[in-house]
């Protein structure tokens, strides 16, 4: 007997329905001045946020502040409680890749005293910049210390599921390990392919780097590139800036999203990529104390539904 979906008296079978679209949540650095929970939850809600990043020390220095209990457990519940995911961002001095011995034992102190900082508030990863060997003399030895410094790290995060490790191409310039999305390949080499080492892609950072975004297909391209490099699963973040500078101009100053030189159309292009689809889209451009971030957060919205 044929099954009802065969028989021609049943009719077709009913297509398939297809899976929804993997939610991405659209969120921004988060200030956390004046206390974690008490700075960072009012700011989410007041922007829209649907995903939080924060520094959990100076940008700009290297003290490792042990953070208050009390408001790690408020901001874990709250975060939890609004479903954020949390990242952090490791200080803007990290260089595993420098030739001065004293400032690589820093940037692993750093990147260590994050991952234990973002067990504590439940992150999902900590964001670093690829660093630069400074010399060319150096570049060899420089990404001998990215396997020496980061392989340790990603073990011992790995083995006790703790956050893990993005690493963010910068900028350009500077003997830099990795700028162009290409050169991410080489990173991850470095490290053995290891499974807690992923990619933050900047776009800001890509821009200044010599990726032409705002080309129409130049997102797209870049992404593809992205892909070739690393694979479909080892980016685990986006940061979603503008620029105030023309391409390749090895400059990181952010603009308002629209409102530099990439341009809205290249940011569309961004959300519709396969490649960005349930990754979260962090935004770091400049804002107003008071408005903060919910204007670039809604035109990212508005931009891919």
């Amino acid at each position: 007997m044929s099954s009802p979906a065969s028989d021609p008296a049943s009719g077709p079978a009913p297509a398939p329905v297809p899976a929804p679209a993997p939610r991405r949540p659209v969120g921004s650095h988060t200030p956390t001045a004046g206390g974690l929970a008490r700075a960072a939850l009012p700011y989410a809600d007041a922007a829209g946020s649907e995903a939080v990043q924060v520094y959990v020390g100076n940008s700009r220095g290297w003290a490792l502040p042990p953070g208050d209990p009390g408001q790690d457990a408020a901001f874990l519940a709250g975060c939890a409680e609004r479903g954020l995911p949390v990242y952090i961002h490791a200080s803007l001095l990290v260089n595993i890749g420098s030739p001065t011995q004293a400032t690589v034992e820093r940037s692993v102190a750093t990147l260590a005293h994050a991952l234990d900082r973002g067990t504590a508030i439940g992150a999902a990863g900590v964001v670093f910049h690829a660093g630069s060997a400074v010399d060319a003399e150096h570049a060899e030895a420089a990404m001998r210390q990215v396997r020496e410094a980061l392989l340790p790290l990603l073990d011992s995060a790995a083995s006790a599921g703790g956050p893990k490790l993005l690493v963010e191409p910068s900028a350009g310039g500077g003997r830099s390990l990795a700028s162009r999305v290409e050169h991410l390949e080489p990173y991850l080499d470095a490290v053995q392919w290891h499974p807690w080492l992923g990619a933050c892609f900047d776009t800001c950072h890509a821009w200044a780097a010599g990726h032409d975004l705002a080309r129409p297909g130049g997102m797209t391209d870049t992404l593809d590139a992205l892909v070739d490099a690393v694979g479909a699963d080892r980016l685990w973040l986006v940061h979603a800036n503008d620029s105030r500078d023309p391409c390749g101009s090895t400059r990181d100053r952010h603009e308002t999203i629209g409102k530099g030189s990439i341009g809205e159309p290249a940011f569309a292009e961004l959300l519709a990529h396969p490649a960005t689809a349930g990754i979260p889209v962090i935004v770091e451009t400049p804002t107003e104390k008071h408005l903060g971030h919910a204007d670039d957060i809604a035109t990212l919205k508005r931009l891919h539904p």
